[in-house]
């Protein structure tokens, strides 16, 4: 039976090359957030469209080694969630989201999204063809008795294929790669950062939102991105991005974090959440002079509705979140955290509380 971690995983101080070539940095998250779920197996971060393919590919599979984060940290380092038909190809062929080889996508993709269409473009089929691949090498994993982990067999299975598992009795080792003209080491730290990442997807499921409208759906929209590191500057209506430091924000132990971060910041998370059914601009302060014709009282708060703070409770407005029923926020707070569920309460200093506002 699988176990699945119900709290959010810390990280600290972790570098993730993705195949796309961005440095991302991954930060521990808010401690005190609250745990809520949706049931959805431990699984936070992934992009809304990705979530519910991972979550099937998962139920499909037997094998005790698979898991929600495992394929969501593949699909990371894989393509970075990509369907970008320009930057989702490899050098050597391997396409898509889930980077297949057109033999291998011959032997295990199917029209999984019942669209009429086998294609490694299409999220649905590739993720599901690559659960389906794992499933199959995790079996493979358990029956060999090689050393390393089922789960890193099946992922050097994945990269480098079983018969180089098979070749070597376990991980290939780190010179392996060169033989075939290819960067010291691929497998092999292909395996060691899956491995690592795959706590940054681990945690509490999507917040249970109940009712309809544009304030829950937007609140069950952002709410896909929990565990997402906060990204100053960065962030928008597609989704994450990296940021850029202005001399005062975005800085972590002295250097730049949000230039190396794929994340959101306070309100392009909002902004993401309402889009595109309502088009918030951009920032907090203009965020709040879009909204604040329809001011709500503290008592009367409903989910989905916006909040915000500013120095000494006037001026500048620096911080927005979206209520989460039960006096909880959702929001992206700082550098060095992630889009987490706080209390109204202690989310940001109670002096520069504002008010909040109906969108």
């Amino acid at each position: 039976m699988k176990v699945i971690m119900g709290a959010v995983a810390a990280v600290i101080g972790l570098a993730v090359l993705a195949f796309i070539g961005v440095v991302v940095l991954i930060v521990d998250d808010d401690a005190s957030a609250a745990e809520t779920t949706d049931g959805g197996g431990g699984l936070q971060g992934v992009p809304e469209e990705f979530r519910k393919w991972i979550l099937k590919a998962d139920a499909d599979c037997k094998e005790p080694g698979m898991s929600p984060a495992l394929l969501a940290a593949q699909l990371y380092q894989e393509s970075g969630f990509s369907t970008d038909r320009k930057k989702a190809v490899s050098e050597v062929g391997a396409a898509g989201p889930a980077q297949f080889m057109p033999g291998t996508w011959a032997t295990w993709g199917r029209d999984s999204d019942g669209n009429g269409e086998v294609s490694l473009w299409d999220i649905g089929d590739a993720v599901i063809a690559q659960g389906r691949m794992m499933c199959s090498l995790l079996k493979s994993a358990k029956t060999s008795g090689y050393p390393g982990g089922v789960q890193a067999l099946a992922l050097a299975g994945y990269n480098a294929g079983w018969g180089a598992v098979e070749r070597f009795g376990g991980v290939p080792p780190i010179w392996f790669a060169r033989e075939k003209g290819q960067k010291e080491g691929q497998t092999y730290h292909y395996v060691k950062v899956i491995l690592a990442g795959m706590k940054r997807f681990e945690g509490p499921g999507l917040l249970t939102v109940s009712g309809s409208g544009s304030g829950p759906d937007a609140l069950r929209k952002a709410a896909t991105r929990m565990g997402t590191p906060y990204a100053y500057g960065g962030g928008g209506p597609a989704g994450p991005s990296t940021g850029f430091c202005d001399g005062t924000n975005g800085y972590l132990n002295g250097s730049c974090a949000a230039s190396k971060t794929i994340g959101f910041d306070c309100s392009s998370l909002v902004q993401y959440g309402y889009w595109p059914k309502l088009k918030l601009p951009r920032t907090a302060q203009a965020q709040y002079g879009a909204t604040s014709d329809h001011p709500v009282s503290r008592s009367d708060l409903k989910p989905g509705d916006l909040l915000f703070w500013a120095k000494g409770g006037s001026g500048f407005i620096y911080h927005v979140a979206i209520y989460a029923g039960d006096g909880n926020v959702l929001h992206a707070p700082r550098t060095g955290r992630t889009v987490s569920i706080a209390p109204l309460t202690s989310a940001m200093p109670q002096g520069d509380y504002v008010g909040a506002t109906r969108p």
